[in-house]
C-alpha cells in the first residue's frame, strides 16, 4: 500500500510514543501537520518556536517519553535553536522536526535556505536530512532511537517535496529501545571498595544519576558513616527522608555541604558531573560512577573512574564495604547542616520595612503548594531561591536551566509539564526579564487552558547579572528595567492577574493565586537589594564588593549600600 511520506514519519513518532509536538505551522510543515492532525499527537501552537522547543524538552524531562517540536523552513525551525541546546544538555529525549526547502533549490542561496545541519550538529545526538522518498522511514526511527537511547535531541530534517512524495514499497523498520543494566565488573568493584574501605573520613556526593537509588545510596553511606552532599539537581532525589543530608554545595550551596566535600579524604561521586572544580576537594581519592563514559574525570582528577548506573553500581558494590563504627566526620557535618538551617530559617523572613525578599516569597509559596507540586525556575535568583526554599519530598520536582543557564526557561518549560501531567500542580517562578523575553506565549498558556500558577520576581532588574557586576567591583550597569505592571497585562491576555508589594498581604495573596481554577499570575514587587549569599567568602568577590560600594558612595548612592547592608547583612 502507497504511503504519503508526512504520514509514515507521523506514524513513527507515534509509535515511538510522543504525544505532543509543540511549534507554529508554516508552508513547508504544511503536510506534516495536515498528518499529525490525523494522529493521536496532539499539536501545540506555540507563539514562538523557542517557546515550544523549552515545553517539549520540559516534558521529555518529567515523563521520560519522546516528544516532538517541528517547525516550517528558514526562520521558523531556526526559531527552536535555544530550547534545543537546553534540551541536548538536559539529556531530554526530543525530536525536531525541520522542514526544509525543496531538494531541487538547495545549494543556491535560495529564500528562506538554511543549513539546518550544520546548526544543529553540536546540540544533538543525531542530525541528518532525509534524501529521497524511500529514505523515510528508516531515518525517522534512527533519529527517534538515537534520541531515546543517547538522552538528547534527534534533528530530522525534512525538504517540503520529499514530504509530499509517495513511497509504494515501505519497509516496516520499528524503533527498538532497551533499558539495560549497566555496572562495573567485579574487578572494578574491588578496587572501589578497596578505596573506600581505607578512608576515614568520606563523604558521598551526588548529582542528577542519583534518581531512583535512593535506598541504595543511603545505605552505602550507612555503612560507610558518610554524610550526602549533592548537587543542585540532585535535590529532588536526595534531600527528602534522607538523615545523611548535608545539602547543597556549588555557590547555592550552604557551608556543611561545601566544607565536607573540601576536608573529607575520601570522596565517592554519583552521577554528578559538576562543572566548578573549586568546589572539589584537592587531596582526597575519588571514586567517580556515571553512566556516561565521558564524564569520569573531566572536571576533576579521580583515583578511580567506573561506567555504571548508580542503583545497579551500588547495590552490588554494598556487599564488599566494611561496617564504620565511626561516624564522627559525619556528626560534626550533620550538625553544621542543622545549625545552618536553623539560622537560614530566622533569615528567611519579611523585610524590615515590609518589603518582599524574594526568598520569603518562595518559602511562602512552598509552604502552600501542591505535594507534587512541579516547579520551574528562570535562570538567575528564582532559581537560586528555588532550590534554596522549595522543601522537596520525594514528590515535587524543579526544573531550571542549570546546565544551558538561560534566560526565559521558565514559563515555556511549565506548558510541557503541565501538558503531560494535567493533573498535577504547575508552578513558574518567573523573573521579571525572563518572562518578558517570551511574554507572547501567555496566551499559549490562556489558548490551551494551561491551570499554570506564575508568580513574577519583580525586582526591575536582571538580578543575577547585577550581582555578578557587584562582585567584579562594577556600578550596576545595563540591568534596570522599566516593567509593565504584570497582572494588568496578564489579565488582558485572559489570565487572572494580582499585584503583592506589602509583606503582610503575601500569604492570603498566594494561597488565592494557588486556589484558582485556571492560569494565574502573581506580580510581586520583590526587594531589589537582596543578594544571593554564597556558601564561603572568596577574596576577589569580597574585593569587588567593597570596590562597588566605595564607587556608589562616591556616585551619590550610599542609600542603595545602606539598603544592601540592612537587607543582608544585619
Amino acid at each position: 500500500m502507497s504511503k504519503q511520506v508526512a504520514d509514515i514519519i507521523v506514524e513513527t513518532l507515534q509509535s515511538a510514543g510522543v504525544r505532543h509536538c509543540y511549534g507554529v505551522v508554516g508552508d513547508t510543515l504544511n503536510l506534516i501537520a495536515r498528518s499529525l492532525e490525523r494522529s493521536t499527537i496532539e499539536w501545540v501552537s506555540v507563539r514562538h518556536e523557542e517557546a515550544g522547543a523549552f515545553a517539549a524538552q520540559a516534558e521529555a524531562q518529567v515523563t521520560g517519553h519522546l516528544t516532538a517540536v517541528a517547525g516550517s523552513c528558514g526562520p521558523g525551525s531556526l526559531h527552536f535553536i535555544n530550547g534545543i541546546f537546553e534540551a541536548n544538555r538536559n539529556r531530554a529525549p526530543v525530536v525536531l522536526i525541520a522542514s526544509q526547502i525543496i531538494r531541487d533549490e538547495l545549494g543556491f542561496d535560495f529564500i528562506q535556505e538554511v543549513d539546518f545541519k550544520q546548526v544543529y550538529q553540536s546540540c544533538s545526538v543525531f542530525c541528518d536530512m532525509i534524501y529521497t522518498a524511500e529514505q523515510a522511514r528508516r531515518k525517522t526511527v534512527i533519529a527517534c532511537q538515537a534520541a531515546l537511547a543517547k538522552r538528547g535531541v534527534a534533528v530530522l530534517i525534512v525538504p517540503a517535496d520529499v514530504s509530499a512524495s509517495t513511497v509504494h514499497n515501505d519497509v516496516s523498520y520499528a524503533v527498538h529501545v532497551s533499558d539495560p543494566v549497566v555496572r562495573p565488573s567485579d574487578g572494578d568493584l574491588a578496587e572501589i571498595a578497596e578505596i573506600l574501605n581505607k578512608g576515614e573520613n568520606i563523604a558521598v556526593y551526588g548529582g542528577s544519576g542519583c534518581h531512583g537509588a535512593h535506598t541504595e545510596i543511603l545505605a552505602v553511606a550507612e555503612k560507610l558513616k558518610a554524610p550526602i552532599a549533592h548537587t543542585s539537581r540532585a535535590k529532588d532525589f536526595l534531600e527528602h527522608d534522607n538523615p545523611y543530608n548535608i545539602g547543597m554545595t556549588g555557590m547555592l550551596g550552604n557551608e556543611a555541604g561545601y566544607h565536607a566535600l573540601l576536608n573529607c579524604d575520601t570522596l565517592l561521586m554519583l552521577g554528578a558531573d559538576f562543572a566548578w572544580r573549586q568546589f572539589y576537594p584537592d587531596k582526597a581519592k575519588i571514586v567517580q560512577v556515571d553512566i556516561d563514559p565521558t564524564h569520569l574525570g573531566r572536571r576533576h582528577p579521580v583515583t578511580k573512574g567506573v561506567v555504571g548506573g548508580v542503583k545497579e553500581t551500588l547495590e552490588a558494590l554494598l556487599p564488599k564495604l566494611n561496617e564504620r563504627s565511626d561516624s564522627s566526620f559525619r556528626d560534626a557535618y550533620l550538625r553544621r547542616y542543622a545549625k545552618y538551617k536553623e539560622a537560614n530559617e530566622v533569615k528567611i523572613a519579611a523585610g524590615r520595612d515590609g518589603s518582599i525578599p524574594g526568598s520569603y516569597l518562595t518559602k511562602v509559596i512552598s509552604q502552600h503548594a501542591a505535594k507534587d507540586a512541579l516547579f520551574t525556575a528562570d535562570d538567575g535568583t528564582p532559581a537560586a531561591w528555588a532550590y534554596r526554599h522549595i522543601e522537596t519530598n520525594g514528590q515535587r520536582r524543579i526544573f531550571a536551566s542549570l546546565l544551558h543557564g538561560t534566560m526565559a526557561n521558565g514559563m515555556p518549560s511549565s506548558i510541557g509539564l503541565q501538558k503531560s501531567q494535567p493533573d498535577r500542580q504547575v508552578i513558574c517562578l518567573a523573573g521579571d526579564g525572563g518572562i518578558s523575553m517570551l511574554f507572547g506565549d501567555l496566551m499559549t498558556i490562556v489558548q490551551q487552558a494551561l491551570p499554570i500558577k506564575i508568580a513574577v520576581f519583580d525586582n526591575g532588574k536582571l538580578g543575577f547579572v547585577e550581582i555578578e557586576q557587584k562582585a567584579e567591583g562594577m556600578l550596576d550597569t545595563f540591568t534596570k528595567l522599566k516593567n509593565p505592571n504584570f497582572a494588568e497585562v496578564a489579565r488582558a491576555l485572559g489570565l487572572w492577574g494580582q499585584t503583592v508589594s506589602k509583606a503582610e498581604q503575601l500569604e492570603d495573596a498566594v494561597k488565592v493565586w494557588l486556589a484558582e481554577p485556571g492560569p494565574a499570575l502573581l506580580h510581586v514587587h520583590v526587594n531589589p537589594m537582596q543578594l544571593v549569599m554564597p556558601p564561603f567568602t572568596a577574596v576577589e568577590p569580597a574585593i569587588g564588593m567593597a570596590l562597588y560600594t566605595t564607587r556608589a558612595v562616591l556616585h551619590g548612592r550610599g542609600g542603595d549600600v545602606w539598603e544592601m547592608v540592612k537587607e543582608n547583612f544585619l
